[in-house]
């Protein structure tokens, strides 16, 4: 599947702002892991890109629509690791990619929501501040921590470092996100 398939599929069924930019930020680490570890940066940019497209719509369905049109389309491989992206679910991992939407999908939303109270927003994050407000359970109190810990475990990544990477990863596209530093006032 091509990118623009992809975003063409995401943009049918998501129309909300903050799931839309949720969409891009994993797409953009999926596809930095990807590059990282010698895989296909399509195939796991747009598993990122898609993981959550049927949350807007079909939220009790969540991920079952997305997972039935991507099995129609014999794109099997992002289907599983969609229909893996939460461990509640009880479906294996198989692959890396697997392990690495799960690794993703939880951390960099919540990476996004620590850039988004602070006035320099990305520029400047460190992962230390991340791992301390992951501490604090009533901050973005709907971010499962355990499926944070989970997901590096499995992908056998250093949590610390794995933020890095993800904050690292974002900072390039800041202005893109909205997630630049705000202007200060003269």
């Amino acid at each position: 599947m091509q990118r623009e398939e992809a975003l063409q599929i995401l943009h049918s069924y998501t129309k909300g702002e903050s799931l839309l930019r949720h969409a891009r930020t994993v797409e953009l680490v999926m596809r930095a892991y990807a590059q990282k570890l010698n895989q296909d940066p399509e195939l796991w940019g747009n598993t990122g890109l898609l993981h959550d497209a049927d949350y807007e719509a079909h939220p009790h369905q969540h991920p079952n629509v997305i997972v039935q049109l991507l099995r129609e389309q014999s794109e099997e491989e992002m289907a599983h690791a969609i229909s893996a992206h939460y461990s509640h679910w009880g479906v294996p991992y198989n692959t890396l990619l697997d392990k690495a939407l799960l690794a993703c999908d939880e951390v960099t939303g919540f990476v996004v929501a620590c850039a988004q109270v602070r006035p320099q927003r990305l520029e400047g994050l460190e992962a230390k501040s991340v791992l301390k407000k992951l501490k604090q359970a009533s901050f973005a109190a709907s971010v499962d921590r355990n499926e944070v810990r989970l997901g590096a475990e499995l992908l056998n990544v250093d949590l610390t470092e794995h933020i890095t990477f993800i904050i690292e990863t974002l900072q390039a596209h800041a202005e893109e996100l909205n997630l630049a530093a705000l202007p200060q006032n003269a």
